[in-house]
């Protein structure tokens, strides 16, 4: 094959072009799947330690060099643990017909698909928790960021709907089939209802609260979406984020909170 470009010290082909463009076109997609989650601080400091593994064997440090291959070596099986849920995931892509022409679009676009872009309408949602606050009615809500939190929506039931006060109150109705779980928000859209969440295992978390806040408070240390919970029992507003759980707050505070997080300016 006739070369693309040959200069005095390196000569590169098509298949060279063609080869950094896949390889591109994968780590995009692996990325996508990993975005916004804890994992992907996991992934950076893997890929920090290959770097220096790499630097301190051309400068021919063997202690250093023989400790972090050691590591690198074994790594491989803790990459298969930690990362098994996005390994599943990206095999699941990767299997997919559409895969190329999906991969492709997506790396040619190279857009963010962000709430912040889009704004979030946080008037039905803020009023929607003040609503079932004063009538004790228990509710979670998830607010996706830039993690659109694929496997959790598919836990529940879809709904891809607009969304509105009287969706929400309907959905969390003590008598409503998809009152249990949580809610989904990505997207300004609510995706999904009766989503199944990874609870918090917090050792220190407070005795007097319920499943739905450790549930809160769990998908926000996997992730970096916002999580709003209406207590049954007491009628109080809480929050997370990043971990942290916030209780009992006000309606205009969680307005400020959201508006900050969300609003375009």
């Amino acid at each position: 094959m006739l070369p693309l470009i040959i200069t005095g010290f390196i000569t590169i082909r098509w298949l060279d072009v063609i080869d950094v463009l896949l390889v591109a076109i994968l780590f995009y997609q692996l990325y996508s799947l990993i975005k916004g989650t804890g994992t992907i601080n996991i992934f950076i400091g893997i890929i920090a330690i290959y770097l220096i593994w790499v630097l301190v064997k051309a400068f021919e440090m063997e202690l250093l060099t023989e400790i972090l291959g050691q590591f690198i070596s074994v790594g491989m099986i803790a990459l298969i643990i930690v990362f098994q849920q996005e390994i599943r995931q990206f095999l699941l892509l990767l299997g997919s017909p559409n895969f190329l022409k999906k991969g492709s679009k997506s790396f040619i676009n190279i857009k963010w698909q962000l709430n912040q872009l889009e704004g979030l309408d946080i008037e039905p949602i803020v009023n929607a928790c003040e609503s079932m606050a004063s009538s004790h009615t228990g509710a979670l809500i998830v607010i996706a960021k830039k993690n659109e939190l694929k496997p959790y929506v598919e836990t529940g039931e879809l709904l891809n709907a607009s969304i509105s006060k009287q969706l929400l109150e309907n959905i969390f109705f003590k008598n409503s089939p998809l009152h249990d779980g949580a809610v989904i928000i990505s997207g300004n859209r609510i995706k999904a209802a009766r989503c199944v969440l990874h609870v918090s295992e917090k050792a220190d978390f407070p005795s007097y609260v319920g499943l739905r806040h450790r549930a809160a408070t769990g998908i926000t240390e996997e992730s970096d979406a916002i999580a709003i919970v209406v207590s049954e029992q007491r009628g109080e507003i809480s929050i997370s984020q990043n971990g942290i759980l916030t209780i009992n707050i006000k309606a205009q505070k969680l307005r400020e909170i959201l508006i900050k997080e969300f609003q375009v300016i």
